[in-house]
Parts: C-alpha cells; structure tokens; sequence
C-alpha cells in the first residue's frame, strides 16, 4: 500500500470529522455573535450625539467595553474568561466549551464593524426620511441596514474569517476542530503531512469566503 493510500485511509476520517467540528463552531458562534452584535452596532449609532437617541453616558460605557474586550488576544480570552465558560454550557473543552469565547471574542468586534457600516450612510438620506415622519425603527431597517448591506457583508465576511483563526487557536484546550487536529498531529506527533493538509484546506476555506464575501457585496452594491 503507497504512503498515501495509507495517509487517506488513515488520516482522511479525521480530517473530515475535524471539518465538520470547525464549521459547527464557526457557524454557530457566528449566528450568536450577529445576533448579539448587530443591536450593539445599532445602539452604538442612535446614542451617538447628534442621534435618535443621544445618550453620551450609554454610548461611552459601551464604547470602552467593546473597546476592552476587542483589546484582549482570544488565547487569553480562551483562559481568562473558562470559569465564565463552564458556567454557561458546563465545560470549559470540547466544541461546548470553545464557542462561548468566541461569542464573547467576535460579537464586539462585530458591533464595532456594524457601527462603521451604519456610519457612512448618506446622512442626507436619513434626514429626508425623518422629514416625512418615518419612524427611527423602520429607517434602521428600510434605510440605513439595506443602504450599509454591502460594508456589513463584507465586514461579517472578516468575521467570520477571524473566527475561523480563532477556532484553530481553540483547538489549545480540546475544542476539536482543523486547530486540535494540526495541535495533536502536526505538533505532537510530528506529522507534517498532516499540519500541510490542514494549513491547505484552511486556506481554501478563507479565500473561498473572502471570494464569496467580495460578489455578494459587489451585488448589492449595484442593487
């Protein structure tokens, strides 16, 4: 049997399991992480001064928080923040244990790119809005999220990018995943071939989002 029909009867199951592990973490902390972060974005824009809902106190708190937490490196999140982690999901490892850093890790940074989003919407459109008595929840919705939809797209194409990376970095406390799986073979055993793979497939997966980010954004922006 040649080196590589052993190398894809015996490391091909794992790879395909750390795969799907990735994309569980990736996609599940990005859906949280959205939903978190997108109010914040918008809360960030309206207590803005000047804003619906100008509100100096509110917008200064929040700004530091995100401003706090976007400061830390995950690897130090990962550690600092397990007994708040245990304490949600109950576990500190496996894919449980690492989405709950990276919520805390990308929702911010997700509200700080939804707030720059928001922010370079025509203020002249807004106003005209609010000159025929259009209520502010509905020029979020209807004006300024479908006027900032190609910035948001590619911000949450960074994202979920970053995520990505983060998730290879969880793989330090046993989140699973391509990180644990380059962690335990590239590095522990010494596997190169293996740590190749992963860095391959890592690499197809980033640039096909970016790719995938960069048409839908182009597409929107002609809308």
């Amino acid at each position: 049997m040649s080196e590589l029909q052993q190398f894809i009867e015996g490391r091909m199951p794992i790879i395909g399991e750390s795969i799907i592990q990735t994309f569980q973490m990736v996609s599940i902390s990005l859906v949280f992480s959205v939903l978190i972060g997108l109010p914040l974005g918008v809360l960030l824009i309206l207590t803005r001064p000047g804003n619906a809902l100008e509100n100096r106190l509110v917008y200064q708190v929040l700004n530091v928080i995100i401003n706090i937490v976007r400061s830390i490196p995950f690897i130090i999140l990962l550690f600092f923040i397990l007994p708040f982690t245990k304490l949600i999901v109950g576990t500190s490892i496996g894919i449980k244990g690492a989405i709950v850093p990276l919520i805390v890790h990308a929702a911010p940074s997700i509200a700080r790119l939804m707030e720059n989003a928001l922010v370079e919407v025509d203020s002249g459109v807004i106003e005209a809005y609010k000159s025929m008595g259009i209520r502010t929840r509905h020029i979020i919705w209807h004006v300024m999220l479908r006027e900032a939809r190609p910035t948001i797209i590619l911000g949450l194409t960074i994202a979920l990018i970053n995520l990505i990376g983060a998730t290879a970095m969880a793989g330090l406390v046993g989140a699973g995943g391509l990180g644990d799986l380059a962690y335990r073979f590239g590095h522990l055993r010494y596997e190169v071939d293996v740590m190749y793979v992963t860095v391959f497939i890592l690499i197809v997966m980033v640039q096909s989002l970016q790719s995938l980010g960069n048409k839908l954004a182009a597409k929107y922006k002609k809308d």
